[in-house]
């Protein structure tokens, strides 16, 4: 046998029912529209403003969607854009890392020196598409450093790793946006970039100076004179 409702459960149910057909019947194009129903708060019926001004709500929130929509697609075109760019700078990166391996295990020779100063030009082509996408976007150079920092940085290291095997001194901040052909006022190299670089090629100067003990006297004060310059200037 089925248990009896209350009559507080009835009064309740037939509330909820009585409700929504109040509302339709009582609902008014022009105005709201308020009924009561005792025990219960007024209700009030919305009108056809409070509509078209929900409907207008909508719409512009859909407009900013769109808007925001269309952002994103064209951020994330440049992106892969530059993404293609800078993975060809890594495949440069590889080559001349391969070459300069070399000056590792004998003096540094001319034919090795050129076979990786030869990628520079490459090099400088790349950084020049590079620009040229980020003049398509002014004023956010930093919305896509990310996307070649690290290239950037190993790029500088190699720079400055074959500068010195060249003349014995270290390479500037001028020099290297030289190289790669940047422009201060347009495409930079950006500073803190460049001084990573210059701890990264740290590196390729302490594995060269076990090899210089032997070899060269004149060569090793060189290696100890770069290396304190260059960890007084980075502090």
């Amino acid at each position: 046998m089925k248990p009896l409702l209350r009559l507080s459960d009835t009064i309740s149910l037939h509330s909820r029912l009585l409700i929504p057909r109040l509302f339709l019947s009582s609902f008014s194009l022009s105005s709201p529209t308020a009924f009561q129903i005792p025990g219960h708060k007024e209700v009030r019926a919305p009108s056809l403003l409070s509509n078209q001004r929900f409907l207008c709500s909508c719409a512009r929130m859909e407009e900013q969607f769109e808007s925001f929509r269309q952002q994103l697609e064209e951020s994330g075109g440049v992106r892969e854009r530059i993404r293609a760019v800078a993975m060809e700078i890594e495949s440069c990166i590889r080559f001349m890392h391969s070459s300069l391996l070399l000056v590792h295990h004998s003096l540094p020779s001319p034919e090795v020196l050129e076979k990786a100063k030869a990628q520079i030009s490459t090099l400088r082509d790349l950084y020049q598409r590079l620009s040229e996408i980020l003049r398509e976007c002014p004023g956010q150079y930093y919305r896509y450093h990310g996307d070649w920092r690290s290239e950037t940085q190993t790029v500088v290291s190699l720079l400055a790793f074959l500068h010195w095997l060249e003349t014995g001194n270290l390479l500037m901040h001028t020099e290297v946006e030289d190289k790669l052909g940047l422009d201060a006022s347009d495409f930079g190299l950006d500073i803190e970039d460049y001084l990573i670089g210059l701890c990264f090629m740290a590196n390729e100067l302490v594995s060269s100076l076990s090899l210089s003990l032997s070899l060269s006297l004149s060569l090793s004060l060189s290696l100890s004179l770069s290396l304190s310059f260059l960890h007084t200037h980075t502090q």
